[in-house]
């Protein structure tokens, strides 16, 4: 009996020389795998969050210090309320302060410098604070440096809009969004800057 050798070796080569590795199943562990979304290394997005409002310094400015022997630290009953709204202003001559454009706080809280008095937004999820936003808004309000995230609204004032957070991505605006739905809701009403005294003059 005669075999074609070509036949034989083109057929062995097609069949037996496949590099092609068989598919390996696809079960739920793969799937969780593939799409279990990124939060920086953190379990959830809450965490994630947590994580940038602490390296960010956003407690620095929004919340609220109380006085100890080692100097002031963040009220953590107040966690993230901003500036109380019935504390009054640093007790300063502002037009001293912007006539030598000075910026000058007390409490960090509130600032006085040539642009006026701007004071800490309240932060937490109660209806005063950010309880009513949408993760877009707040996300709006970050990237456009606008207040409350509506557009047409006035502009954030410093030392808000002076803040590098402007330039986070998306991701972790929304985690900090998150995390901040998760704080305790703090009744405290966000004071409106005041216009700066010399613009009057």
């Amino acid at each position: 009996m005669l075999f074609n050798t070509g036949m034989v070796l083109t057929f062995f080569c097609c069949t037996g020389c496949s590099n092609d590795k068989p598919a390996e199943p696809v079960t739920a562990t793969t799937v969780a795998a593939v799409e279990k979304p990124d939060f920086g290394g953190y379990e959830t997005q809450a965490q994630w969050g947590e994580h940038l409002v602490t390296i960010a310094g956003c407690n620095d400015c929004h919340t609220p210090k109380k006085m100890t022997p080692m100097g002031p630290v963040d009220d953590s009953s107040l966690l993230l309320s901003g500036h109380p709204e019935k504390m009054p202003p640093p007790d300063v001559d502002r037009k001293q302060m912007e006539s030598k454009g000075l910026v000058v706080t007390a409490t960090f809280t509130s600032w006085v410098g040539p642009w006026g008095i701007s004071y800490a937004a309240n932060l937490t999820p109660d209806q005063s604070g950010t309880g009513t936003w949408t993760e877009d808004q707040f996300v709006y309000a970050i990237k456009n440096m606008v207040s409350k995230g509506l557009p047409g609204s006035r502009p954030l004032m410093p030392p808000m809009s002076m803040m590098p957070v402007k330039h986070m991505k998306d991701a972790e605006l929304r985690a900090i969004f998150a995390y901040l739905k998760t704080v305790k809701p703090v009744s405290n009403h966000s004071i409106q800057p005041a216009a700066p005294v010399l613009a009057s003059k």
